[in-house]
């Protein structure tokens, strides 16, 4: 699948894309193979994702909004993205595009060899997460790893450290907003094909979080497990982000008929 083919719909002021699961892993392995043939290297592939919290952050706070913005790719991470794309717009997405399930996905839906890099968290945990993929997927490579405890002074450092490892995929997850400042900030500096934000992907793949049952990740309800089992972290953010994100799609919807 190539950039031209994606239809967007506008989900709660955000231009995302109408993705299945499948559609999104053969764009990420389109630009690695016409990355890897090409003489020129084109500009990394951003593929940024939205979920309720990332909406509702988005409609108050401009500079988060621009950041998010500037992404090729806003992809559905969150269930409620789906449910507002059919509830609120013409162009419904298929199904959710969750960053966890699409790192099993890339591997598993084709049969290319593609090299990952892996940026963010402790050490251990990222260290231990490539480990478990390198295991459990033949044609998943790590081109290598890095903890996201860095700040601008040693980001040359890590662009560098990326740069020399022969990257197609890099995986950023600094969490919201950090992730997509550094990949807006420092796009143009990476030789990579492909760009994606992470926020805890790894910690999931390790096992230090858990996931829902499948069957609240199909209702949507993976938001209430998480604030079930982890309150402190989770509840209040959902709290004040579900509903001000179902206004904003509400709100979107509004000024597009008007």
């Amino acid at each position: 699948m190539k950039m031209e083919e994606v239809v967007f719909t506008n989900v709660g002021g955000l231009k995302t894309a109408c993705l299945s699961r499948k559609q999104l892993v053969d764009l990420i392995v389109e630009r690695v193979k016409s990355d890897t043939l090409g003489d020129e290297k084109p500009s990394p592939l951003t593929i940024f994702d939205s979920n309720g919290q990332g909406i509702s952050i988005a409609n108050s706070d401009p500079v988060f909004m621009r950041l998010l913005e500037s992404a090729d790719i806003i992809h559905a991470d969150g269930q409620s993205v789906v449910a507002f794309s059919k509830w609120f717009t013409d162009k419904p997405i298929p199904e959710r595009t969750a960053t966890t399930d699409t790192i099993h996905d890339i591997p598993q839906l084709s049969s290319e060899n593609i090299r990952h890099y892996l940026l963010g968290g402790q050490q251990s945990i990222v260290e231990k997460c490539a480990g478990i993929l390198k295991q459990r997927y033949s044609n998943f490579h790590i081109a290598g790893t890095h903890h996201g405890y860095f700040d601008k002074s040693n980001e040359a450092d890590v662009i560098a450290a990326i740069n020399a490892a022969n990257v197609d995929v890099l995986w950023v997850g600094l969490g919201k907003p950090k992730e997509q400042e550094f990949v807006v900030r420092n796009k143009n500096k990476l030789n990579v094909a492909v760009i994606i934000t992470c926020g805890g992907c790894y910690n999931y793949i390790t096992g230090d979080y858990k996931r829902a049952p499948e069957f609240m990740q199909r209702i949507g309800f993976e938001w209430l497990h998480r604030a079930l089992t982890e309150p402190r972290k989770f509840l209040w953010r959902y709290i004040t982000t579900n509903p001000h994100s179902i206004y904003c799609a509400w709100k979107h919807r509004m000024k597009q008929q008007a």
